[in-house]
């Protein structure tokens, strides 16, 4: 029992002090040693022997002392919509990557777009040590106390830079596709008025659908209101538009998961996709590539875009040079199953073959 006398009672948690007394070394020396700070000559042996002792004991280096030494925390909040499957699941994966490469832990809270959580989270998450923010999909309307980035987020805040996709040239190659295609009346899905990309985005394919003369008609433009992440986002919606009877030769979506729920819904009216109705979503979540027919999207890097918010927020944290105020990342167009030629074109081209061969 004396043995084990200096090294605290059974089942409390060894202190450095402690630690330090066991093996009779100065409790600076065992801290330099367990902390890997640089700089320091002190015998390999001895290193040995503390990292022994402390494994024997399972010593636990206090954070919160280490972080009042040095006035870090190495911890960052992220502000959130939901926690599920899809876009923000890819952002954050990829924020949590590189942060934990860095060696920074994270706070995530969720706000379901309400204006109370998303002005009092930061401000939480602030007082429980977060040194910055990275916000995504969520409306900043001020600055923050500490440095942050928002991913999707438009608004020119001091101190806050934006990561962004370029919405404009994912308009072109979304319309372009469809249009090359032969697609001349499409119907149009805009995104829920509190999502951060919906005016950008639909304002981007107004200007793409002007620039090709496709005309954009107020009965074929189906307004998500839902706040949902799966794919019965987009089935009643299309339902409704199947229900006016509306013609149209291809739709499209705001995101692949109403692009899913859009194809279920054409599927149980007997439409075929792309045969009879093409489909487009937005994103190239991982569920695109696996659906049948398998998602024709637009590429937002999802993970990529995460990654990159928490390398420029670490770099804010880290340097007193002035961070860029918004970083742009190009889309990529994903061509798979659910778009084809538009029926009307398939029929003319018919149509100009029988009167070849006859001629």
């Amino acid at each position: 029992m004396g043995k084990h006398r200096d090294t605290g009672k059974a089942g409390e948690p060894v202190t450095l002090k402690v630690l330090a007394a066991y093996l009779k070394l100065d409790p600076a020396t065992v801290s330099v040693v367990l902390n890997n700070v640089p700089g320091r000559s002190i015998p390999e042996a001895t290193r040995e022997r503390i990292r022994a002792a402390a494994k024997k004991f399972n010593y636990q280096p206090s954070f919160v002392a280490r972080s009042l030494r040095n006035r870090r925390t190495m911890t960052i909040g992220i502000l959130v919509p939901v926690l599920a499957d899809g876009y923000h699941t890819e952002v954050m994966s990829g924020i949590g990557d590189h942060l934990l490469e860095e060696d920074y832990f994270y706070f995530i809270a969720h706000h379901r777009h309400r204006p109370d959580l998303i002005e009092q989270y930061p401000r939480m998450l602030i007082s429980r040590g977060a040194e910055g923010i990275i916000a995504i999909d969520t409306h900043l309307d001020h600055k923050l106390a500490v440095p942050a980035v928002a991913v999707a987020g438009h608004r020119r805040i001091p101190n806050v830079t934006n990561v962004v996709l370029d919405h404009n040239r994912a308009a072109e190659l979304t319309m372009r596709h469809l249009y090359d295609l032969g697609h001349r009346s499409i119907a149009f899905m805009r995104g829920q008025p509190y999502s951060s990309d919906s005016e950008v985005r639909w304002q981007g394919i107004v200007k793409a659908a002007r620039d090709l003369g496709i005309a954009i008609r107020q009965e074929m433009t189906i307004q998500l209101t839902e706040d949902l992440t799966s794919p019965e986002l987009g089935y009643p919606v299309v339902q409704q538009l199947l229900a006016h009877h509306r013609r149209f030769t291809a739709i499209v979506c705001f995101n692949d998961m109403a692009a899913i729920g859009a194809i279920r819904a054409l599927h149980d009216a007997q439409l075929r996709v792309p045969e009879d109705i093409s489909v487009i979503g937005f994103d190239d979540i991982p569920q695109a590539a696996f659906q049948t027919p398998s998602l024709t999207t637009i590429c937002q890097p999802l993970h990529e875009m995460g990654r990159l918010s928490a390398q420029l927020l670490l770099q804010k944290l880290s340097s007193s040079r002035t961070s860029p105020a918004e970083v742009a990342v190009k889309p990529q167009l994903i061509v798979r199953e659910s778009t084809g030629p538009s029926r009307d074109a398939a029929k003319s081209s018919a149509k100009l073959r029988r009167l070849t061969t006859q001629a």
